[in-house]
């Protein structure tokens, strides 16, 4: 009984140190002898689960998630149409508008590489921007002439999270001279 008695006043002693000093709080409302009384344990209940039912005619087969498929349609160039003519060393902003033409969204997994050509400065791998299934993009580069005259291509290609290429790919098309 003692040591019920020091747990309660050690109680009610934190619950005061911890009280705010408002006029209408009740701080601590004593517990009833009943209250400290000990709680009986539950015997433990003997239940039977019942027998499944079975089922000749009914077979039971997991539904197959279906996967998405990716998809990249290129759409036009916004900037630098092929053919453009350009200095050695000229910075060239390309950019290209696609449209995730998949069931997948493309999220940080998914990746554009170069697949031929000079990368002009630009990483070989990247990552692809973004993009909801059925939305459009837009594609951004930023390109370094090469300093030889001549005509150059860089293609690339986009990538999923298991490194299969797909969608169509998509270049810039330039003339040095």
């Amino acid at each position: 009984m003692r040591l019920r008695t020091w747990i309660l006043a050690a109680f009610v002693l934190g619950l005061s140190a911890c009280a705010t000093q408002d006029a209408e709080t009740t701080y601590f409302i004593s517990p009833t002898r009943d209250a400290l009384a000990p709680i009986p344990s539950l015997a433990a209940q003997e239940t039977s689960i019942p027998e499944p039912i079975s089922d000749q005619n009914t077979t039971s087969q997991p539904t197959p998630s279906q996967a998405c498929s990716a998809g990249l349609t290129y759409i036009e160039d916004i900037s630098i149409p092929d053919g453009t003519v350009t200095k050695p060393g000229q910075k060239l902003d390309k950019r290209w508008r696609v449209q995730n033409s998949g069931s997948c969204n493309w999220d940080k997994g998914y990746g554009i590489r170069l697949i031929s050509g000079p990368n002009m400065g630009v990483p070989k791998k990247q990552a692809l921007i973004p993009a909801r299934s059925g939305t459009q993009a837009e594609i951004r580069m930023i390109f370094t002439a090469p300093k030889e005259p001549g005509v150059y291509r860089s293609a690339w290609q986009a990538f999923d999270p298991k490194d299969n290429p797909f969608g169509d790919p998509f270049y810039i098309d330039i003339v040095v001279q």
